[in-house]
């Protein structure tokens, strides 16, 4: 069961008259060889040996060879002949006594002796196989034409040194159906060995596809030997060939023919005498049968172009009845179209129309921002004047602001010391805390802070390390860095610990350079706290003209409310004779001093000065 299915896939499901050169995939050679070997030349025919009247035939040749005697190989320690060979057997045995079986042939050829590759070298013996192999090796191409075009309709590439060359699969539908459709097809293959400077035609195969035979769906089903340079042709249903010259049919008609010609005494059967005259009635039949088909065709032929214009005048009415259905409804379409483009028309009128509207309105108002425009950038250019002139006011209050701090925390070099200063006469070290007052330092690490909170606060400009002074015991907060633990680090030595008192020295000097760069500055060495607080306020004294006075009164907005105006105006009055008297007294008495508590004790200065005071002043000034 399995083999009959196995028949069945194998089987081409293309016709021999379907085969076309559209079918045509591919082409491959199988057996390349460049020069033919010559046959043995034959006296007789194939079939001779089979007479049974021959000296020598199949079933004699078996009989002799089941008589045959074992032979040792002669190819390597007998250099005789075979016949020599025989003949001295003969004699042989005729000495010892009868012979026991007939004498075999004389002229039967020896094994070719293998002695010069028994001794030889693998390279020798390598070198001799390639030698054999390159000689029927070559680099191989082909060409396919068809009738009526002189052209190749398709060109190979090359496969270099190949017996059985594959090539790439092709397509020609590109060519159309003038060439598409042929079943007939040359094949051109074209060689170049090592010993040729040039390509030479080798086979030039003309076959027709009805006549090539299938062999099957791939060659590895196809297990007999193929001919010398068989060209194998791959259709879409398979692998075809040609073993002969001729197509299959004709093949058949020639082994009948040839048969008749056989001497054997088989009669084929023919037929009868009645069955020849049944077979001629009917043929005389069929001729008068065709006859009467022809006659009945030309009358009809007369009949229908005689009655010509009639029959075309039939045939027009139908046609001008469809052509007016066609007009009507071709009309009727185009009335629904008018329609729809009215309809469409005016509710473009109306989208237009309210687009004018709006278009009119647009620039009504664009006229309106146009003169808006223009008498804004007259009060534009006063504003931009009233802004300057308040930034020119606040640059000199600024001015006069940290001409006031200068005063009042004098910041003085020591003498022969580098890079020493004392605010409001206590020493305070740059960074560096061994062996100094703690009170002093403390004392003067308040005044520090107090000085930085108030520069931050005339500048707008908030320290992003917030200070909370408090005379001698201030305190700076550390709210960015990702720290556990109490983030308030004190600026005083005593009663804390060292490492946290340091690292709030350092936050202190980090409020002093952002504020220093606020305003432009570069600060070399941010440990220098005092230096770096006092060309601070150099710099931001510094400027153009004379530094302004300060503005008596309040806040002008308290003055609406009775009772406030002239206590705010007393205060301020009181406030400011208090300060020009603490300045006064302080150039006198040369500076503070430091209680054994720790506490700075100023001549009349408060030593923890509010914050909002400030914050008041500056909104004063």
């Amino acid at each position: 069961m399995a083999a009959d299915s196995h028949t069945r896939r194998e089987r081409p499901w293309l016709l021999p008259y379907n085969r076309k050169i559209r079918h045509l995939q591919g082409i491959t050679i199988r057996n390349l060889t460049l020069v033919h070997a010559p046959q043995r030349p034959r006296g007789k025919t194939i079939d001779d040996d089979a007479i049974p009247s021959a000296l020598r035939t199949p079933t004699k040749a078996v009989a002799q060879r089941e008589s045959r005697r074992l032979e040792h190989s002669r190819s390597s320690n007998d250099l005789r002949p075979i016949g020599e060979a025989v003949v001295a057997d003969l004699s042989s045995k005729e000495d010892g006594g009868l012979q026991d079986s007939p004498p075999r042939p004389l002229l039967r050829t020896r094994r070719r002796s293998t002695m010069e590759w028994s001794g030889a070298s693998p390279l020798e013996r390598q070198k001799r196989l390639e030698e054999v192999a390159g000689g029927r090796m070559a680099d191989v191409f082909f060409s396919l034409h068809v009738e009526a075009i002189d052209d190749p309709v398709y060109v190979s590439e090359e496969v270099e040194k190949a017996m059985n060359p594959n090539f790439r699969f092709f397509d020609l539908d590109s060519w159309g159906p003038s060439v598409t459709r042929l079943d007939a097809i040359t094949v051109k293959v074209w060689v170049k060995s090592e010993a040729m400077k040039e390509h030479q035609h080798l086979l030039d195969l003309t076959v027709n596809f009805r006549a090539l035979q299938f062999i099957g769906k791939a060659l590895d089903s196809f297990h007999h030997p193929f001919p010398q340079n068989c060209v194998l042709f791959h259709f879409t249903d398979g692998i075809y060939t040609s073993f002969t010259d001729m197509s299959p049919e004709e093949h058949t008609i020639g082994l009948s023919h040839s048969s008749t010609k056989t001497t054997s005494g088989r009669t084929d059967p023919t037929s009868s005498y009645d069955q020849l005259m049944r077979l001629s009635t009917l043929d005389v039949c069929i001729q008068d049968a065709l006859a009467t088909r022809d006659r009945l065709a030309s009358d009809i032929n007369g009949v229908v172009e005689t009655g010509q214009d009639a029959l075309s005048m039939v045939n027009q009415v139908p046609e001008a009845l469809e052509r007016v259905k066609t007009i009507e409804s071709t009309v009727h379409a185009q009335r629904k179209r008018l329609e729809s483009a009215k309809k469409k028309r005016a509710e473009l009128e109306v989208s237009i129309q309210s687009r004018r509207d709006a278009i009119k309105r647009g620039r009504e108002m664009q006229e309106k921002a146009l003169e808006d425009v223009l008498n804004g950038q007259e009060q534009l250019k006063q504003r931009e004047f009233a802004i300057q002139q308040t930034q020119d006011e606040i640059v000199g209050q600024r001015r006069r602001v940290c001409e006031d701090l200068l005063k009042i925390y004098p910041i003085e070099p020591i003498p022969g010391r580098s890079l020493a200063f004392t605010i409001r006469g206590l020493p305070l070290p740059n960074s560096e805390f061994d062996n100094v007052k703690e009170d002093v330092t403390a004392a003067a690490l308040g005044f520090v802070a107090q000085a930085v909170a108030q520069i931050a606060v005339y500048f707008s400009h908030p320290p992003p390390y917030p200070i909370t002074p408090r005379g001698s015991t201030s305190t700076i907060e550390d709210p960015i860095s990702m720290t556990t633990g109490p983030r308030v680090y004190p600026l005083y030595m005593r009663g804390s610990v060292r490492y946290r008192f340091e690292y709030g020295v350092f936050l202190l000097n980090k409020d002093i350079e952002i504020l220093s760069n606020s305003i432009g500055l570069k600060l070399l060495d941010i440990r220098q706290t005092l230096p770096n607080l006092k060309y601070l306020l150099y710099v931001a004294t510094a400027g153009k003209g004379d530094i302004p006075a300060r503005k008596a009164g309040g806040f002008r907005a308290l003055l609406r409310y009775p009772g406030l105006s002239r206590s705010l105006s007393n205060s301020s009055s009181i406030n400011s004779t208090a300060n020009s008297a603490v300045l006064a007294e302080g150039k006198g008495e040369g500076g503070a001093k430091a209680d054994k508590g720790g506490v700075v004790i100023g001549n009349g200065v408060s030593t923890t000065p509010s914050f909002k005071m400030q914050r008041t002043s500056a909104l004063r000034g």
